[in-house]
């Protein structure tokens, strides 16, 4: 039987990332900041996750909260108004 050669992959460790809240220390959210919250949400206005944002599980708590209270005072919309045929 032949045998096969594998290739030789290489492992990079992923760059460390740092919570934006945490390093800028900043400690209180405001709901009313819309530039800064509209970072951490999709086009489809749903909240990313932590994962993909970097935050801390504190901060990432916080601002979940400070765009749902967006949401409910009319800054942020809920979802994506989606216009029907017919």
């Amino acid at each position: 039987m032949a045998e096969y050669k594998r290739k030789k992959r290489f492992f990079r460790y992923p760059k460390k990332r740092f919570c934006y809240f945490c390093s800028n220390k900043i400690n209180e959210i405001d709901y009313k900041d819309v530039n800064m919250l509209s970072k951490y949400i999709t086009d489809r206005y749903k909240i990313i996750g932590r994962k993909t944002t970097a935050t801390c599980a504190k901060h990432q708590r916080i601002l979940t909260q400070a765009i749902k209270k967006a949401r409910v005072m009319a800054l942020l919309p809920f979802t994506v108004d989606r216009k029907l045929k017919g």
